[in-house]
Parts: structure tokens; C-alpha cells; sequence
């Protein structure tokens, strides 16, 4: 069984304008917003951005610069998805 390497850019490339959910390397930090834009080095732009901590909110931060070398992970979310770190009764 071989290794076949996989280019992560179409992938990023279908993620723009969508919500998202980025963690980060350091702790337990997520940011969840709208994927605005990524360059060559895959450095993301968030709009809407909330930062989520140890499942969390912790506050809403607007539009966010995040460098490529801090991302641990990236997916899409629903809309669903969005209002889960929310207590709800």
C-alpha cells in the first residue's frame, strides 16, 4: 500500500465564503467564522469570527488574520453547527 499525498487547496478553495471552524495548535482554541479569503502560503481571513475555548464562547472578534503555521485544523460547518458552543436551557 502506497502514500498518496493529497493537495489541500481545492479543498480550502470550496471552503470560501462558507462557515468554518479553525483550531488552533496552542490550547483548546477555536475560531469559527466565514472564510473570506486564503493566499498561497494558506494564511485565512475570517469574517464574523467568534472565538471558542474549551467548548466555550469567549467573545466575538469581527474579521481575524490567522497565519498558517498556527492552524492545527479546518472544516466546514453547518449552520447548525454554529450555535452549538451556546448554553441552552
Amino acid at each position: 500500500m502506497s502514500f498518496v499525498p493529497v493537495n489541500p487547496r481545492p479543498m480550502l478553495q470550496d471552503l470560501v465564503d462558507k462557515h468554518v471552524s479553525v483550531r488552533l495548535k496552542w490550547g483548546q482554541t477555536e475560531y469559527q467564522g466565514v472564510l473570506k479569503a486564503i493566499d498561497s502560503y494558506m494564511n485565512l481571513q475570517l469574517s464574523g469570527t467568534r472565538e471558542v475555548i474549551d467548548n466555550k464562547e469567549t467573545g466575538v472578534l469581527g474579521q481575524v488574520l490567522i497565519r498558517c503555521n498556527n492552524v492545527l485544523w479546518i472544516r466546514g460547518i453547518s449552520g447548525t453547527e454554529i450555535s452549538d458552543a451556546e448554553m441552552k436551557d
